[in-house]
């Protein structure tokens, strides 16, 4: 599942380790995500979202998944 943390988290000029400890996970987690390699749990993905100031929406679906 491809994902937009990486560049909210940038916008917002917050450090993989500095979102791991808002989110009360490792930066190797975040890491994870951020490269694919990882698809997050529900509660995280929300985690991330309200974090980062964004929908869940907004981080994990590309304009062309999402239904009109």
């Amino acid at each position: 599942m491809e994902n937009k943390i990486k560049e909210y988290r940038k916008k917002k000029g917050i450090s993989q380790g500095g979102l791991a400890d808002l989110c009360n996970v490792s930066r190797q987690t975040i890491n994870a995500i951020e490269n694919n390699k990882y698809d997050p749990s529900l509660q995280l993905a929300f985690n991330l979202a309200k974090t980062l100031g964004v929908t869940v929406d907004d981080l994990f679906l590309s304009e062309g998944e999402i239904e009109k």
